[in-house]
């Protein structure tokens, strides 16, 4: 047996790319947010090189844009990314779930009746960040619980943006229950074979959470972060 490579350390660019990444995913950096390379750089104590590659990632991943004559902006997701976002998802789950219900394996049903009650716990403790980690749990539970590598692929791809899209949506719900009623009616429907319904729900869930988010007038962010 030849022998294993040496596990590589995490450059500094890779922890730069991360810590931006979980700002911009839990909205601590609001959409259109422009980013300063030179005040990161003294923030962080490095040189501006690893921040312009961390920069450059997240730019590819979709989180950063870099406008011309103007700097580098957390992306802002309007009505159509929006709109095209949710209708994608429908689309990928609604085949997810649809692979599900014709598989005799249970225990997709379970993990699934298991996050609906930590959700509720985490909606009834008010703490959205942990609903939002679970709500999309849920929706990943059921796409790779179909055993299609494809399809668990596009969702991943999907992940980033609909993480922002989530905590955008906080507001949208005063009552954090209502978002774990609409879990536990899908749930309820793929449980018991429902396609319709299941379908159906899966439909309505995106197209409501769509809406929520295009009736939100998008604040204007206006510093320089560093």
């Amino acid at each position: 047996m030849s022998e294993f490579e040496p596990v590589a350390r995490r450059s500094t660019p890779e922890i730069i790319a991360d810590q931006l990444r979980e700002r911009i995913l839990d909205g601590t950096l609001a959409p259109g947010t422009q980013l300063g390379e030179a005040a990161l750089a003294r923030s962080m104590e490095v040189s501006r090189g690893p921040i312009r590659e961390a920069m450059q990632r997240l730019i590819q991943e979709g989180l950063l844009e870099n406008i011309r004559h103007r700097g580098v902006f957390v992306i802002e997701l309007g009505p159509d990314d929006i709109a095209d976002i949710y209708s994608a998802r429908s689309f990928l789950e609604r085949a997810a779930a649809e692979a599900l219900m014709q598989r005799p394996d249970q225990e997709p049903l379970g993990i699934l009746a298991d996050l609906l009650e930590r959700m509720a716990a985490a909606a009834d403790a008010k703490d959205w960040p942990r609903l939002s980690d679970l709500d999309l749990r849920f929706h990943e539970t059921i796409v790779m619980a179909s055993h299609s590598i494809r399809l668990g692929r596009m969702f991943h791809t999907l992940m980033a943006e609909t993480r922002m899209c989530l905590a955008a949506l906080e507001p949208a719900y005063p009552r954090p229950q209502d978002i774990v009623d609409e879990h536990r009616a899908m749930y309820e429907a793929i449980a018991d074979g429902r396609r319709d319904e299941a379908l159906e729900r899966i439909d309505a869930h995106m197209v409501r959470a769509q809406r929520k988010l295009a009736a939100r007038r998008p604040d204007t962010a206006a510093e320089v972060v560093g």
